[in-house]
């Protein structure tokens, strides 16, 4: 057991070299939708691309209005021991333009808390250790102790509440459609990521 906990840290400390901050994921994500591009392994695909200019809009959006009530501010700050949030995402995430602006607020409250950002396709090894379902998906939170080198929990791709919308609507009809990915941005919208900083001070 040991072993997979020291092997899974070496991936975690070596990826962390190349990690981002917010301000420099958020510039990445700015410089490529300004060049028609996307991040990731398919930097041409023009959905890819068009769903990256959402996702900046999205987190430009939300930095300016998410707020945080004052007991998740309350709980956030009474965290005592360091963590390393590292957050696998991409550019033409829908979900993550939801949810990073949040977690990014959350780990502003708390000099405690370091958030460090890393694109899916360039850490595939680390990735690969965190799959939902059997897949890559994004964005995966990884709660890290830099003290014990121990990974404490995880979370992602999506909120609690999203998740259950999500699996109920496959259970039904099989597979997600266009009509309820725009029905998902609805709810995050209106749940202004109450949902998403419920679940990350659960974990906290």
């Amino acid at each position: 057991m040991d072993t997979a906990v020291n092997t899974i840290s070496e991936i975690i400390e070596s990826s962390l070299e190349n990690a981002y901050t917010y301000g420099d994921f958020k510039e990445k994500v700015a410089g490529v939708v300004a060049d028609g591009k996307s991040t990731g392994n398919d930097p041409d695909n023009e959905a890819l691309i068009e769903y990256s200019k959402l996702t900046y809009a999205r987190i430009k959006r939300n930095d300016k209005t998410v707020k945080l009530n004052a007991e998740i501010i309350e709980k956030v700050q009474a965290v005592s021991k360091p963590v390393t949030w590292i957050v696998l995402t991409e550019s033409w995430c829908g979900d993550a333009g939801q949810t990073v602006p949040v977690i990014n607020k959350i780990a502003e409250l708390n000099p405690n808390i370091t958030l460090k950002l890393l694109l899916r396709d360039d850490n595939d090894p680390l990735m690969s250790e965190f799959l939902t379902n059997g897949g890559k998906s994004i964005p995966k939170l990884i709660a890290y102790d830099p003290t014990s080198k121990e990974v404490k929990s995880t979370w992602g791709p999506r909120p609690s509440e999203a998740t259950k919308l999500v699996n109920d609507y496959k259970e039904a009809h099989g597979k997600l459609t266009p009509e309820f990915k725009q029905d998902l941005q609805v709810w995050y919208n209106k749940d202004k990521g109450q949902n998403t900083a419920d679940d990350l001070v659960a974990i906290l």
